[in-house]
């Protein structure tokens, strides 16, 4: 087989091969720029769009018609997770070429660059913009949006309220832009903008369609403590806890839970305010209707106990049927108190019928009705002069409150609490709680009063005193109470006495101080008005006029005829002031009767005298 050989290209330049050319008519000058304008030209920090040709896990290759394609990581494309090879992004240039001839780029940058001219225009044109939800705030998310965080609102989310913001997380969402702040860079998105535009249509034509007694069908979205917000289809309507049932219930929890199907009657209904009106309870019979027609006033009914008050308790003896309980109606006690001292809220009580309204649906109970009247026979079984233990009620300025047993009050005024002490409030003498014996004085059956007495269990010891505290007796005495219209002073056997500023003067012209122990004067005694007036100034008053009235006898001159008489007067003076000066003081009482002595010498001297000059006659 004969084998062919291929000649060379004759016009091939062998010498120029050898020496490293290898263009001939071309210049390499020529071929590279030929080869330059294939190739767009880009500049570094510049914004440019380029295609995603390939991505995997980590990055994403971008072309941007240059000489070699940019790696961008794939993190910047956390917002967009629906990213595939073909599609168009936008970059930043951040250079040329690095270490190992790469073209360098950032989608992130190319966001930020052009961020706030989008989101302007977006809320310009009030467009539909998508953005990456990127964690939870205070408050609502935060929302990536063109690379600038967003604030979504938690209100703003959705139509419904929102029971978990955390399934919204790492989610790409629609958004309109609501609200721009310039100074201080901040965006405020909305989701539920989105929404309320297409409902907004549907409720136009579902209100449209209202009537007030018609019965939806609709979903619980939102229970309060108020009511529960129902769905009826894009529609929202308000159940208010009023309305749920007719039974009374603290909480719409009790009766209904999230989500929950039923039936509803419309109330009422707002076309301007798009507020209505639902009814539950409104579609079964009012309880009213249904109670037994058998029962009246006098009856006992059975029922728990749901509301408690000040006035009073509310019982409901069915569901939807109550009746009040008057605080007057829980005892027959006359002193105040208040329902929470009889019951509290689920206590199951038996009461009385009072009085019944059907038309009005009204029905008011007594519990002290169960039990008999304690006023009944009062005065069997507490006659008057009948003696008893008590408990301490109340206070006033006149007297005592005291309560014998329940429903069984009576008064002690304050004069007939003690015969001895002046007792200015009763708090001086007991206390509130405290048990005390008592005496009856008086029944008025009609008007439910008992006059009462405490000292009357001791005989009045104003008849002794009578003969003890005579008129110008002197007794020993303490100053206990001191003040303008003069003192209180205390006397044996717990006695007090009065003496007015002019009776409390001492000897040597001071006053007598608080806490003093002096003798006094009896000048009044009165056992009807329990009154003693004393004074101690009257002690040494009526022991100097007794000496002035010596002194005057003796120092007058008198005749023969005269003598007589006087004497006479001067020994029935002496007598009348002898009473006095037995109840003076051992001082006043041995000056008297060293002034007697002297007179008596002076008497016998002038009968002596007589005697002897009758005699020398």
């Amino acid at each position: 087989m004969t084998k062919e050989f291929i000649q060379p290209d004759e016009s091939f330049d062998w010498e120029a091969y050898e020496q490293g050319a290898t263009y001939t008519e071309i210049s390499k000058e020529d071929l590279q720029k030929a080869y330059n304008q294939t190739l767009n030209q880009v500049n570094a920090n510049e914004v440019v769009d380029g295609t995603v040709i390939s991505m995997d896990k980590r990055e994403v290759v971008v072309n941007i018609g240059y000489k070699s394609d940019g790696i961008v990581p794939i993190s910047e494309f956390r917002y967009n997770p629906e990213l595939k090879v073909g599609d168009k992004v936008e970059v930043f240039i951040e250079s040329q070429e690095d270490k190992k001839g790469q073209l360098v780029l950032s989608h992130k940058k190319a966001r930020a660059n052009r961020s706030w001219d989008r989101v302007n225009e977006a809320l310009e044109k009030e467009e539909i913009i998508k953005g990456f939800v990127k964690c939870r705030t205070k408050g609502g998310m935060i929302v990536d949006v063109f690379g600038i965080e967003a604030f979504l609102p938690g209100s703003q989310i959705d139509v419904k309220p929102i029971r978990d913001y955390d399934v919204f997380v790492n989610k790409t969402m629609e958004f309109k832009v609501v609200k721009i702040n310039h100074e201080f860079k901040n965006v405020v998105v909305s989701h539920k903008a989105l929404i309320e535009a297409e409902l907004e249509a549907q409720k136009k034509d579902i209100i449209g369609k209202l009537e007030k007694g018609q019965v939806l069908e609709g979903t619980v979205k939102n229970i309060t403590s108020y009511g529960v917000f129902i769905d009826l289809g894009g529609v929202d309507g308000l159940i208010h806890i009023t309305d749920l049932s007719w039974g009374r219930i603290n909480h719409p929890e009790e009766i209904l839970q999230l989500d929950q199907k039923l039936n509803v009657v419309i109330l009422d209904f707002d076309d301007d305010k798009k507020r209505i009106a639902l009814g539950l309870k409104q579609l079964t019979p009012h309880p009213w209707a249904a109670l037994d027609e058998n029962l009246k006033v006098g009856d006992k009914v059975e029922g728990k106990i749901v509301v408690v008050a000040d006035y009073g308790a509310f019982i409901e003896i069915a569901p939807g049927v109550e009746g009040l309980i008057h605080v007057s109606e829980m005892s027959w006690s006359q002193h105040l108190r208040t329902a929470q001292d009889f019951v509290k809220i689920g206590d199951q009580v038996e009461a009385v019928i009072l009085t019944l309204d059907r038309d009005e649906r009204k029905m008011s109970l007594g519990i002290k009705q169960l039990k008999e009247d304690p006023w009944l026979n009062i005065e069997a079984k507490y006659p008057i002069g009948s003696k008893h233990n008590a408990v301490v009620r109340n206070f006033t300025n006149f007297g005592v409150f005291v309560e014998i047993e329940e429903g069984v009050d009576g008064l002690i005024h304050i004069s007939d609490l003690s015969w001895t002490k002046k007792i200015k409030h009763p708090s001086e003498f007991t206390q509130i709680g405290a048990s005390i014996e008592i005496q009856v004085l008086e029944i008025d059956a009609e008007n439910r009063r008992l006059s009462l007495g405490h000292k009357q269990l001791e005989e009045n010891p104003w008849d002794v005193f009578e003969t003890i505290f005579t008129n110008d007796s002197v007794h020993e005495g303490t100053i206990i109470e001191l003040f303008d219209k003069g003192a209180v002073i205390s006397l044996q056997y717990g006695v007090e006495g009065f003496a007015t500023p002019k009776h409390l003067v001492k000897e040597d012209g001071s006053q007598a101080k608080i806490d003093e122990k002096l003798a006094f004067k009896v000048i009044e005694f009165n056992k009807d008005a329990k009154r003693i007036i004393l004074s101690h100034s009257r002690i040494f008053e009526d022991a100097q006029k007794a000496a002035t009235v010596t002194e005057e006898t003796v120092a007058t001159p008198a005749s023969t005829e005269e003598k007589p008489k006087r004497t006479k007067k001067a020994k029935e003076e002496k007598v009348e002031s002898a009473p006095a000066m037995e109840k003076t003081t051992l001082g006043d009482i041995s000056g008297l009767a060293a002034l007697k002595e002297e007179m008596d010498k002076k008497e016998k001297k002038e009968k002596k005298d007589k005697k002897d000059k009758k005699d020398k006659e």
